[in-house]
């Protein structure tokens, strides 16, 4: 075990792999003493298609290239790589992506680590005993969840504690490869396990999981050091120029968090309230005072659905009578082609939906925008889902002349509007979304992790 004067020096490279780890970087960290290497792949910051369709979101060079990098100098070190939420999503496809570039690259390099995957994703069937069981229920604005719900799922994962990294760790991995994590986990779990204490442990984790983003960057930087012990931890930049400040190290417990103060964790939550942020030099910051609460062990679960097809049409309008009155513009225009669909498609059209978005008017926020100058020109997005790709495409057919032509009632001659692409049409494909905000009850926080290794002889997985 770690003594209390010795803190545990944790490496994040980056704050999402395939992002961009930076060789200087990490180079630097492991000249600093890092003991290990951490760093989450994934959230569902991006939306459900990823977990819906096991695939990953970066590519798969960018992937190997930060692997690369990572493993080269942790391997020469000896030190470990732990890695969450793997492909995004850390459904088992997701995984797979990570698993197979980890192993191309070591079968390059010429060495044997031990490699652990901890695979997250649960079957229908879990799922519904788990239900059954009573020991699911939904977070707000969720119901109770339901066995069709469940069933629309095509792909279901609950999001791993520290636990699972740590009981590899214990049996001697060198690479850990994680399906669905939370973000703080794979950071906190090597501190946990060499007895830096658990409030420290977890705001570092909270507070590096993006790298460098809670740092102040003059220059480019992607990743951040941390030396974290009993009761306190510390933070850098891994770039040399750039700074971590009191602003940024503190600010950074209102990402992704509803309160800026508590952040629940598998296990327990974090509270920080009391914490105390001091600048060390023009670089470091350290923070006290950080309080872990233990509860329940409790695992979020997250399962994404197919909801319909969309289609989609860009038009850009530089026409200042549209741009003189956007928002009767955009009221004219919906109401104009669903018209259009019930008068030319009917009751075959089945459940439809057409949502338009101004981009540079109100697209992001989707709020009304009171006494601010017309724009120079808008881009207008329409958007058609549907049961079907061919329906969502029919509906953007029979709603194209209507987008390309409609007049306002000040126009004396018909306007035209700008087509970037011809077709005009796109198809875009399934409509993803999260169906599932519950928690899971578990006696014990493996009881739904699957820890498989990867045999070195001939690289082919190996169940423990």
């Amino acid at each position: 075990m770690t003594q209390e004067h010795e803190p545990v020096v944790v490496m994040v490279p980056t704050g999402s792999l395939g992002a961009g780890v930076r060789a200087d970087e990490v180079a630097r960290g492991i000249a600093l003493g890092a003991q290990v290497i951490a760093a989450d792949a994934g959230s569902t910051d991006s939306g459900a298609a990823y977990l819906a369709t096991g695939q990953p979101k970066h590519n798969p060079g960018a992937i190997k290239r930060d692997l690369s990098i990572m493993i080269e100098a942790a391997w020469a070190s000896r030190i470990p790589i732990l890695i969450g939420t793997c492909g995004q999503a850390g459904g088992d496809g997701n995984l797979e992506s990570v698993r197979a570039a980890v192993v191309e690259i070591v079968r390059e390099m010429g060495i044997a680590p031990r490699i652990a995957l901890l695979r997250s994703e649960l079957s229908r069937d879990q799922v519904r005993q788990a239900n059954d069981a009573g020991r699911i229920r939904p977070l707000a604005p969720l119901g109770a969840l339901d066995d069709a719900t469940i069933d629309s799922c095509e792909h279901i994962v609950a999001a791993l504690g520290p636990e699972p990294f740590i009981d590899a760790l214990q049996a001697g991995a060198d690479i850990v490869l994680a399906g669905r994590t939370t973000d703080t986990a794979v950071i906190a779990a090597f501190p946990l396990m060499h007895g830096a204490g658990a409030g420290a442990s977890w705001h570092a984790g909270k507070t590096a999981e993006c790298g460098a983003v809670c740092t102040v960057r003059d220059e480019p930087g992607s990743g951040v050091l941390l030396r974290i012990g009993k009761d306190s931890f510390e933070i850098e930049p891994l770039n040399a120029i750039n700074r971590a400040t009191v602003h940024s190290i503190s600010a950074h417990m209102l990402y992704e968090n509803s309160d800026p103060f508590k952040l629940t964790e598998p296990g327990g939550v974090l509270d920080v309230s009391a914490a105390d942020y001091v600048q060390l030099d023009d670089r470091t910051v350290r923070v006290t005072g950080s309080v872990w609460e233990p509860h329940p062990y409790t695992l979020k679960l997250e399962g994404a659905a197919t909801r319909g097809y969309q289609t989609i049409m860009l038009v850009g309008i530089q026409d200042p009578v549209v741009l003189s009155d956007l928002d009767l513009f955009e009221r004219r225009m919906h109401a104009a082609l669903m018209g259009r669909v019930h008068d030319t498609i009917g009751a075959a059209a089945g459940d439809f939906n057409i949502s338009l978005r101004l981009y540079g008017w109100n697209a992001v926020s989707g709020a009304s925008v009171a006494g601010r100058e017309p724009p120079a020109e808008v881009g207008v997005l329409f958007v058609a889902t549907a049961e079907s790709q061919d329906m969502a495409t029919q509906i953007a057919k029979a709603c194209n002349p209507y987008f390309f032509h409609m007049p306002m009632p000040a126009h004396r001659e018909m306007p035209s509007y700008g087509f970037p692409f011809s077709p005009s049409y796109i198809p875009r494909g399934a409509v993803y979304e999260f169906v599932l905000n519950h928690v899971v009850e578990v006696d014990d926080p493996l009881d739904l992790v699957r820890i498989e290794w990867l045999d070195p002889d001939n690289w082919q997985e190996a169940a423990r």
